[in-house]
């Protein structure tokens, strides 16, 4: 069973910084795809980024030259570096990962950013 533990999310002035982690257990399938999804008060998940297992990123149009998606496959972790924070950033940030051969989903619990003054 995987499980995924997000963490990182805090408060945090527009213009500012985080790096969300994201650290998986369990045995997860050679061929997947990792990624950042977020959630704001009243509106539907969407994808931030993703990573291939070939190494592949994709990002939405919103974060594309803000953040930073990559792993740590000794550490068996995920990242999310966050720069240059807006207030529509902020949401509950999940992390989560697709296993293509045997179509399995997995989200974390999800961690709260907060970009306000």
């Amino acid at each position: 069973q995987v499980q995924l533990v997000e963490s990182g999310g805090g408060l945090v002035q527009p213009g500012g910084s985080l790096r969300l982690s994201c650290a998986a257990s369990g045995s997860i399938d050679s061929i997947y795809v990792m990624g950042w999804y977020r959630q704001a008060p009243g509106k539907q998940r969407e994808l931030v980024a993703t990573i291939t297992s070939g190494g592949i990123t994709t990002y939405a149009a919103s974060v594309k030259g803000r953040f930073t998606i990559a792993r740590d496959n000794a550490k068996n972790t995920l990242y999310l570096q966050m720069n240059s924070l807006k207030p529509d950033d902020t949401a509950v940030y999940y992390c989560n990962v697709y296993e293509l051969n045997w179509s399995r989903d997995h989200w974390g619990q999800g961690t709260q950013v907060t970009v306000s003054s």
